[in-house]
Order: C-alpha cells, then structure tokens, then sequence
C-alpha cells in the first residue's frame, strides 16, 4: 500500500513537472502532453505519467464494475486486450524508440501515440 502511495504521489509530481513544460495550450487548458514533452523529460517522470494514466484506467474499471456500458461504447476492453504482456519499463522503451524513430512527428500527445502504435496493432493482428 504504501508503495501505491508513492507511485501515485510521483505521478502527481511527475503530471505537476510535465505540465510546468511549454507546451501549445493556454493557461486555462489542461495541457497534452507530446513527443517533445516525453523526449525532454526523465525516466523517473516518464514512468510517473505512465502510473497516472494506469491509476486512471484503474478507476474508470472499478467504476464500470458497477455502471459497465456495452465494449461497443467504452475505451477499456480494447485498451485491456492491447496492453496485455505490457509493463511500464516496456511501454516507456516502446514509446522512446517510436518517437525517437519519427522525429517529425513529436507533436503527436503520448496518449495517442499509445493507442495507435501500441494498442491498435495488438488488437488487430488479433483478428
């Protein structure tokens, strides 16, 4: 438990250190996080966003436990099934190299960049 405290408490850290980095947004948006925030920024911190995201998919199951839409309507099942094998040293390394090999495309948020060149293949060689 205490552990879990710590990850998260370095996941709020790392979320307040990465959102303090310039980034295209105002002062009233929450900023996205990209490439060129990920490429800047540490393994400790990298790891920390990587907790943040896990903690909140955690939560978002826990509550559909209870209140479960159809998969048809809901990011979880997909998501479940793409990072299955994952850790977060791997999806780290994962993302590093992907945005390592396409430098022109450091504009492109983390988040999207784990859905499409992480989840998306799983699922469909799946098929």
């Amino acid at each position: 438990m205490a552990m879990l405290r710590r990850l998260g408490a370095a996941a709020v850290i790392a979320c307040a250190a990465l959102a303090t980095l310039p980034t295209a947004a105002s002062a009233d948006e929450i900023p996205i996080i990209t490439g060129k925030q990920w490429t800047q920024t540490t393994e400790p911190m990298k790891k920390a966003y990587l907790v943040g995201i896990a903690n909140i998919l955690q939560v978002e199951a826990a509550y559909h436990a209870e209140h479960a839409p159809p998969d048809s309507q809901s990011l979880l099942p997909r998501l479940s099934q793409g990072m299955t094998g994952e850790t977060l040293d791997s999806v780290r390394d994962r993302l590093d190299r992907w945005y390592a090999a396409n430098p022109d495309k450091l504009n492109r948020p983390v988040i999207e960049t784990i859905w499409f060149e992480l989840v998306l293949p799983k699922l469909q060689t799946k098929k």
